[in-house]
Formats: C-alpha cells, sequence, structure tokens
C-alpha cells in the first residue's frame, strides 16, 4: 500500500483539496481526502509544498511508430503504397523502446493515443497505450481507439507525387465516402451468410457501428466541415484532429457535441492550412462549448512539452481548471478511458505525477510519476521533466 500526503490534490472531478491523503493499494486508487487514517503498512511519500495532478494524457501522438534519431527503418506511421488502409493497425508498429516514451514519463504523461500518421486518406487504426511497460500489449488501455482519416495537404501531396489519386479535396472525400457505403454493403452480406471475411471492411464496420470514432486530420476550416458532413451523413461519431482553424467554425462544431483535440500550437506555420493557427483556438472553441483536449502530435512537438500547450493556452485565455482537464479527464473522454483513468478518484487506477510547483510554471519539475500504483524509478531525465 502505498499513501501520499500533505500537497495540493487536484483531483479535476472533485475539485482542489489542500493537504490531502491519497491511498494506492492493488493499482488503485482507494482513498482521497483530508482526514483519510494512513494504514501502519503503508509506504508514505510526502509531498508537502508539492502539486499533485492525475497523470497527464496526449491523446494524439506517433510515439513509438515515428521514433527520434534512428533513420527510416522506424519510421513505420503511414503506409504509403496505398491512400486507403483501414485495417492497419498502429498497436503493431510500436516499439515500446522508443526513447519518446521515457519521455513521456519525465513530462509526467502517463496515456497516450498512438496514431497512423497523415499520409493516407485512411490511415489505420489508433491505440490507447500506459507509457509504462515493455510489452504493448500489457500497455493497452483501449484497441482499437479510433480510425485515422486525413483530409487536406498531406495526402494529396503524398499521392500527386506518385501521379495517383487523391489529387483534389473532393476526392478524399468521395473515397471516403466509398469505402464506408462499400462496408455497409459488406455489412449486409456477412449478416445474410453471403460474404467473405475482409479485415479492410471489417475495420470500418466498427466505425459504422459507432463502436469507435472517425478521428479526422483536418486543419483548415472547409476541411473540418468536410469531415463532419460525411459524419453526419453516415452518422458516425467523429472526433476533430488537430482542429487548427476550429475557432471559425466554433459553433457547427458545439452544437454537434464533436469534440475536438488542439494542437500542437508551439509551430511554424509551414503550410497553407496552418495559415489559422493561434494560441487562442482553445480558449475560444471552449468558450463556444466544445469539449476540447489538448495535443503535442509528438514527434513534431516533443511529448513532455504537453502542459507547455497548456500554459500557453491559458495566457492566451483558456481557464486553468479548463486547461488541466484539457491534458488529462476530458482527454480520458475523448479517448474513451475515462473510467480508468483521468481524475484522481476512488477506483480508478493509480496513476500520478507530483510536480515541486505550479504544473503549469515552466520552472516546475517533475518529481515523481506513478502508474499503475508504481512509483517509477530510474527514468532517464526525469529531474528537467
Amino acid at each position: 500500500m502505498l499513501a501520499i500526503t500533505g500537497g495540493v490534490v487536484h483531483t479535476v472531478s472533485n475539485g482542489t483539496l489542500e493537504g490531502a491523503v491519497i491511498l494506492i493499494d492493488q493499482k488503485k486508487i482507494i482513498a482521497v481526502g483530508q482526514h483519510i487514517a494512513i494504514p501502519s503498512h503503508a509506504t508514505v511519500i510526502s509531498a508537502a509544498g508539492k502539486e499533485i495532478t492525475p497523470g497527464l494524457i496526449d491523446c494524439h501522438t506517433h510515439l513509438g511508430i515515428a521514433e527520434e534519431g534512428v533513420g527510416q527503418a522506424h519510421i513505420d506511421k503511414n503506409e504509403v503504397n496505398s491512400p486507403l488502409c483501414p485495417h492497419l493497425r498502429a498497436i503493431d508498429a510500436i516499439n515500446p523502446e522508443d526513447q519518446g516514451i521515457s519521455d513521456a514519463l519525465c513530462g509526467g504523461v502517463t496515456t497516450i493515443i498512438v496514431t497512423p500518421g497523415s499520409e493516407n486518406v485512411i490511415g489505420g487504426q489508433s491505440v490507447a497505450i500506459k507509457t509504462y511497460g515493455n510489452v504493448i500489449d500489457h500497455m493497452v488501455l483501449r484497441q482499437p481507439a479510433g480510425m485515422k482519416i486525413a483530409f487536406g495537404e498531406n495526402p494529396i501531396q503524398i499521392y500527386m507525387a506518385k501521379d495517383r489519386p487523391p489529387s483534389t479535396r473532393m476526392t478524399i472525400a468521395g473515397m471516403i465516402r466509398e469505402q464506408l457505403v462499400a462496408a455497409q454493403n459488406y455489412a449486409r452480406n456477412m449478416a445474410s451468410g453471403n460474404g467473405e471475411r475482409d479485415l479492410r471492411m471489417e475495420a470500418l464496420v466498427q466505425v459504422l457501428n459507432r463502436e469507435i470514432p472517425l478521428r479526422a486530420h483536418a486543419h483548415a476550416a472547409d476541411d473540418i466541415m468536410t469531415a463532419i458532413r460525411i459524419a453526419d451523413e453516415f452518422n458516425l461519431l467523429l472526433t476533430l484532429e488537430h482542429a487548427t482553424a476550429g475557432h471559425k467554425i466554433a459553433e457547427e462544431i458545439a452544437k454537434r457535441s464533436i469534440p475536438a483535440v488542439i494542437g500542437p500550437s508551439i509551430t511554424a506555420r509551414v503550410k497553407v492550412e496552418l495559415k489559422d493557427r493561434t494560441y487562442r483556438t482553445p480558449a475560444l472553441l471552449h468558450e463556444a462549448g466544445v469539449k476540447i483536449a489538448l495535443i503535442t502530435d509528438h514527434p513534431f512537438l516533443p511529448i513532455n512539452c504537453l502542459r507547455l500547450e497548456a500554459a500557453l493556452a491559458i495566457k492566451a485565455g483558456l481557464p486553468r481548471a479548463e486547461a488541466l482537464r484539457a491534458i488529462t479527464l476530458h482527454a480520458a473522454q475523448i479517448i474513451g478511458v475515462s473510467n480508468r483513468v483521468g481524475s484522481i478518484e476512488v477506483e480508478k487506477d493509480a496513476d500520478l505525477v507530483i510536480f515541486d510547483g505550479d504544473p503549469f510554471a515552466i520552472s516546475t519539475h517533475v518529481a515523481n510519476v506513478i502508474v499503475d500504483g508504481q512509483i517509477i524509478e530510474k527514468i532517464p531525465g526525469l529531474s528537467p521533466g
């Protein structure tokens, strides 16, 4: 049993508690409060003068499938021989020894989505994992966690260079619709006993059945609206990935209760579709009533910069409490794993971060990281996390 005492506990779901106790046993939180008796056999961590949050969550990364410093042999996020790859699974390419996973822990990030890249119209299945472990199958929180699709410049640039479709935004939308209709026909044939198993169609049937969302890479407002239009036509769950210009059509997003995972904001406007990038997007979408999360898109922004993304959103008008939710509870809800992570509550996984100061201050360090009730020791670079 583990007891954490004396800190400022940001539960996220039930406010902030001064000088509270968190009791952990068998990987789970079993008590949280200011007047909790500590069993004599418990290991005690004093968090006096420190602040405690749930483990941070980044719901859009390419960790483990786009490794740093290892060359093309370990860049597995895009299969560039076909623009339609719904049957591919990010879990099958993740290397748990990617340095970025240690970096995640250094930054207090304990849960992530790993998603295929955006060079294909349909890129494949995302997976939600913890960032501690050496066997990916033991780290999984949700598989699959979504179906990656991509609008805009990336698939067009890749396939125009190959003299293959898509070469226009119309074609991207048309290809997605064709695949969804094919999956509808496949489901009917299988139900009547007339079909043969097809892994591509099988993966898309999960989308049609609303078991998983479309995770739509879309920066520009027109691309966001195309994603929404297709989701409306087929009655699909949808998560907007990046949503760089989402603030321009915030009411359209809000009235459909579509969540948006925003970022990375700390980037240059290197493409036309990034011209509307602003640190105000999270605040403006929140004000419109959109549920938001903040992301790094690692390795495009290092994973341990997640709370810096939140700090800049606060500076641009996002309330502090909402910024914390955007990298904890709201992120967990968007992924579909909030029954286990995202807040400090009894019966949830004991994933916690202890900071030596304000979590959003750039000078603050990660003092301790706890995953599944285990104090993570010997993380390279933990001190500067």
